[in-house]
């Protein structure tokens, strides 16, 4: 069984930093690109940051760009967001997802519970 777990919101100031993470298991972790989505309130579904199953590529929205670093560790079947930085346009609900291959695509087939971060002072 597929499981995406995010761990790593909460409350932060603007200017602020937090991590997230997300452990993942119940395939082979290497073989699937993973980005991060987040939901903010009254918005629709934002793709924030993708990386390559071999974790040699990545991608930003522009929004995050220099801000944001995903990581990933396939060793430990996990995935990361260094978000600095932070703005309260940040709010949202962050989602670990898994694409349908080991490359960029816009297509996902699984989803964590998602995380809260709040950016507020």
């Amino acid at each position: 069984e597929v499981q995406l777990v995010e761990t790593g919101g909460g409350l932060v100031q603007p200017g602020g930093s937090q991590r997230l993470s997300c452990a993942a298991s119940g395939f082979t972790f290497s073989s699937y690109a993973m980005s991060w989505v987040r939901l903010a309130p009254g918005k629709g579904l934002e793709w924030v940051s993708a990386i390559t199953g071999g974790g040699t590529s990545t991608r930003y929205v522009d929004s995050v760009k220099g801000r944001f670093t995903i990581s990933r560790a396939n060793a430990n079947n996990a995935l990361y967001l260094q978000m600095n930085n932070l703005e309260p346009g940040d709010t949202a609900v962050y989602y670990c997802v898994r694409g349908v291959g080991d490359s960029f695509s816009p297509r996902y087939d699984y989803w964590g519970q998602g995380t809260q971060v709040t950016v507020s002072s």
